[in-house]
């Protein structure tokens, strides 16, 4: 067949993404990292955020929610619709683990609510008082 290059050995695999030169010709493809490192909400911060989040909708004070997981930071934001500003973020930066905790949470206009090392204590700040 034309279009398959020639094996010089059995058993010997061939990578057609890397080139189409001459056989045997080793070319580097580009190196492309294949994972990205980030931080992410595990699976008990995400059940104790969004059981907070489901009582809000049942409520009717929050409508919407966006996960974006960062190479620093996590952040879970909430919306009261969805074609505005976050009203709350919550975030997680594991480079404040030793400082002033890990967990924050922001207003829509950048205060900082509450930050601290337990997520629980940190979104109960959501649950106590409507904050303007």
């Amino acid at each position: 067949m034309a279009d398959e290059p020639e094996q010089s050995r059995s058993g010997q695999l061939i990578d057609f993404a890397r080139s189409t030169s001459a056989p045997g010709s080793q070319v580097p493809a580009p190196k492309q990292p294949r994972f990205i490192a980030s931080v992410t909400f595990d699976r008990k911060e995400l059940s104790t955020i969004l059981n907070l989040y489901g009582r809000k909708v049942a409520e009717g004070e929050w409508r919407d929610y966006a996960l974006d997981f960062l190479r620093e930071r996590a952040l879970f934001s909430i919306y009261k619709r969805s074609s505005e500003r976050p009203i709350y973020v919550i975030e997680k930066n594991p480079k404040l683990r030793n400082k002033q905790g890990q967990y924050m949470v922001l207003s829509q206009d950048g205060r900082v609510l509450k930050r601290g090392h337990e997520l629980a204590t940190v979104i109960r700040v959501l649950e106590l008082a409507v904050v303007k």
